[in-house]
């Protein structure tokens, strides 16, 4: 399918065109062209070194990219990242959780969801707090609230990281392998908070390694080889029936029991 189809003729909130990156003599994105609809789930899957993570960071402007045009929500992202308004407006429209949940250890749960919206959205302690409440309650862990990160499993810190990230009401979410650091046991948690996300109509870019996950979540699912998209389509298009050698080989490779 050609990336536009995915559009369903709206205008999307993503729209990456031949974006290309380099680390030093390593090209690690290739004409990336990509372009995610308000209200989709992308799912992103890889090989480790395939440019996934990358490709996520480009998005909110945490890797600057060399050539092409990165567009997010009408705000344009360009080359070697200038600091610019546009990308200011980007990090706060961009909600993103990360492997690591870089929580601050010395706030308690509630001051870690309440932080950004007072300091970058001006918000009062009264209407932050009662934000960060039902986020808290919406991922769980509500009961969790006077407590500091360290008090909690990696599953907790994760739902309140993702909490802290839906309190700048993001117009979009992107996801870096949020269970990678998790124990087996806690990975479960975590994706059934971001199932209800998804549930909810947000606009999620998701890398991960949980294909169970990708088949069951993703409107589309982009498969990244060495820095290039080689396929692209529904769920059951990509897991199913591949149409691309390198896909079928990776799926052969991540599906083995």
């Amino acid at each position: 399918m050609n990336h536009d189809e995915s559009l369903s003729g709206a205008d999307p909130i993503v729209r990456l065109d031949k974006v290309n990156k380099h680390f030093g003599s390593l090209h690690v994105l290739k004409d990336i062209d990509l372009a995610v609809s308000s209200g989709e789930v992308v799912v992103i899957i890889g090989a480790s070194g395939s440019g996934k993570s990358t490709l996520i960071r480009c998005i909110n402007g945490l890797e600057e990219f060399q050539q092409g045009h990165i567009q997010v929500d009408g705000n344009d992202l360009v080359p070697h990242g200038k600091a610019t308004k546009a990308l200011q407006k980007i990090r706060t429209e961009v909600g993103m959780v990360f492997q690591q949940f870089n929580l601050f250890p010395h706030l308690s749960v509630l001051d870690n969801v309440t932080l950004a919206p007072m300091k970058v959205r001006g918000w009062n302690r009264v209407d932050a707090t009662e934000t960060a409440e039902r986020l808290l309650e919406r991922v769980d862990i509500s009961d969790q609230a006077a407590k500091y990160p360290t008090q909690l499993s990696g599953g907790q810190q994760q739902r309140v990281a993702l909490a802290r990230a839906l309190a700048m009401e993001p117009r979009l979410m992107l996801f870096d392998e949020p269970t990678s650091a998790l124990d087996p046991e806690m990975i479960g948690e975590v994706l059934d908070a971001m199932r209800e996300l998804a549930k909810e109509g947000m606009t999620m870019m998701i890398v991960t390694h949980e294909m169970g996950f990708a088949r069951e979540v993703a409107d589309r699912v982009v498969y990244i080889h060495q820095g290039e998209i080689a396929e692209e389509g529904p769920p059951e298009q990509v897991f199913d029936a591949p149409r691309n050698e390198r896909t079928r080989s990776f799926l052969s490779r991540v599906l083995k029991h």
